[in-house]
């Protein structure tokens, strides 16, 4: 008997170690590396505000005050929703993600055509033509955080308009909170949303 429980013995053992060192020792380790060598980024990355966390530079937010910058579309609220919403079962869980529609898709044009109008009520000095492609169109997340320069800079005269700061002084916001491109040449400047909210509230608040 004890030659054929043999192999469930040493498969058990097996199992213990292997469950104790992968599920247990190795994310130890590497979570405590982690928090000495990148202890922001092992925390989420959190940005604060007068001693409270705002958010993440890692993740969008939902910004519909008028004089703040604005994020790109989100297929999921940037996980943002009212009790209507939970009510009415629009609320699915807290996720990221696409809608992920075709070209062809006539509910893709449906969306598009919103978030422009949406976009041109709100920036009545833009033409539909001066909007860039990124700020009215969702991230495959759903979750980005970052829009392109140009999406920053078509929102200047809605910022100028409601916040009484100079043109000059928004455009250097901007300026101040573009990230270049990756080593230089890889990928494309943006601008982290939140950031440059914080940047322009604290110049308010001067």
């Amino acid at each position: 008997m004890r030659k054929y429980l043999k192999p469930f013995k040493t498969a058990f053992f097996v199992s213990i170690a292997m469950f104790l060192l992968c599920g247990f020792a190795y994310p130890m380790v590497l979570t405590g590396i982690s928090q000495v060598i990148f202890p922001n980024q092992a925390n989420g990355s959190l940005v604060e505000m007068d001693g409270k966390a705002v958010g993440s530079t890692l993740v969008g937010q939902d910004f519909t005050d008028e004089r703040l910058f604005h994020c790109r579309p989100s297929a999921y609220n940037y996980n943002t929703y009212t009790q209507e919403d939970k009510g009415n079962g629009t609320y699915t869980g807290l996720s990221s993600g696409s809608n992920n529609y075709a070209v062809s898709n006539p509910k893709l044009e449906e969306r598009l055509n919103q978030d422009i109008e949406q976009f041109l009520k709100e920036n009545p000095t833009i033409t539909r033509d001066e909007i860039p492609s990124d700020i009215i169109t969702a991230s495959g997340s759903g979750l980005d955080p970052h829009i392109s320069v140009e999406a920053a800079n078509v929102q200047v005269d809605r910022i100028v308009k409601n916040t009484q700061l100079s043109e000059t002084k928004v455009k250097e916001l901007i300026k101040q909170n573009t990230a270049g491109k990756l080593f230089g040449f890889f990928g494309e400047e943006r601008v982290n949303v939140l950031e440059l909210n914080l940047s322009l509230v604290k110049e308010l608040k001067n």
